[in-house]
């Protein structure tokens, strides 16, 4: 069987998923090949597996049929998916979301696009993400649609072992987007700082995609606030070695602060805790997963920078409390959201898209 995975841009939590599933699958049987709309810095992590890179709408509807893929699986991109149903393809063709944004956001999504997927799309997968379920199965009880957690690489990217930081380090990853919501991490942040002079923060983005008046606000910040000395800024950082900085953070009596206002999935927050590094998080959807109140990391609530900052103090102060989730939450990512789980649930839904006719406009 032979597959293609289409996404937008090579970067964040898209990149890593469609980097680690293809490798799982290709080992598996089934021939995976990345296709990507526009060129992305996350290109530089993708070894051992065909990526192409295409925004030629008819390039590409001409490359799948060349390649007789047995299914299409278009993640967001629903204009590209409509256009392969009307170019003829006949094989499975998967609407995928991994996020949507906030809710106001995916309202305005369905608006415009919903039909599409009404008359293309032979199947819906997502992640085990609360909203997202409620969203498309109120929306389209008459699409199969299919629910799994994502994987990750738990072979491969995990806990190492570095001199230890002699002070903390209070982390965050995400893009200069209102979604990503970088302002609350700094907000606690100023206000943990009396309590830890020392304490450190450790930014890590894509510099290359951000809102632009975002931007403007973050660079203000960073011109005007005390605490603009502190900051480390990081961009682009192979993902190779994201685990080496998750690592230092853990051990340094850091936290990583995860202020989104919606995930699909999060992979920075179940990758910081397959490395050892505590997370405290905002209840966005997809890290409901991960995390077990006080078992595996902590959230608090949105827009609550003080309880933010109080459930921040206690990861980093209770060490008892910091080292019994520093355990627990590596030992869960590692028995829940394995690549060969992944794999299973995978074939089951190429299986089950074999017994549906697909369809044709």
């Amino acid at each position: 069987m032979k597959i293609l995975l289409i996404f937008s841009m090579p970067s964040g939590g898209m990149e890593t998923l469609n980097r680690i599933r293809a490798h799982a699958l290709t080992a598996n049987g089934i021939r995976t090949h990345l296709l990507y709309t526009n060129i992305g810095e996350g290109l530089k992590n993708i070894t051992g597996v065909p990526v192409l890179v295409s925004q030629d709408y008819d390039d590409i509807a001409r490359l799948i049929h060349r390649e007789a893929y047995d299914a299409v699986i278009v993640c967001s991109h629903i204009v590209l998916l409509e256009h392969i149903r009307l170019s003829g393809y006949k094989g499975r063709l998967v609407f995928e979301v991994q996020g949507m944004g906030t809710p106001e956001q995916a309202g305005s999504f369905l608006q415009a696009h919903g039909s599409v997927l009404t008359h293309c799309a032979d199947g819906i997968l997502y992640p085990m993400t609360r909203h997202l379920q409620d969203i498309f199965q109120s929306a389209y009880p008459d699409i199969t649609q299919f629910c799994f957690d994502d994987p990750l690489d738990t072979e491969n990217f995990g806990y190492s072992q570095f001199p230890i930081v002699t002070h903390p380090i209070l982390g965050w990853i995400g893009r200069i987007e209102a979604n990503k919501n970088w302002r609350e991490f700094l907000e606690i942040a100023a206000l943990i700082a009396p309590k830890f002079p020392q304490l450190s923060l450790w930014m890590f983005e894509d510099a290359t995609l951000y809102e632009p008046w975002e931007r403007e606000a973050f660079e203000r910040w960073r011109a005007t606030s005390p605490l603009a000395g502190r900051l480390t800024l990081r961009s682009n950082v192979p993902h190779s070695q994201m685990a080496d900085y998750l690592s230092i953070i853990g051990d340094s009596g850091g936290v990583l602060l995860s202020t989104s206002i919606r995930e699909g999935f999060g992979y920075a927050v179940a990758e910081a805790m397959l490395c050892r590094c505590p997370v405290l998080s905002t209840h966005s959807g997809g890290v409901t997963r991960f995390i077990i109140p006080d078992v595996t990391g902590k959230f608090y609530t949105l827009g609550d920078i003080s309880e933010g900052a109080k459930n921040a103090y206690q990861l980093m102060q209770d060490v008892y409390f910091r080292e019994r989730i520093r355990i627990q939450g590596e030992a869960h990512i590692r028995q829940q959201f394995s690549t060969g789980v992944y794999v299973g649930h995978f074939c089951s839904m190429l299986g089950m898209l074999q017994g549906i006719t697909p369809k044709a406009i």
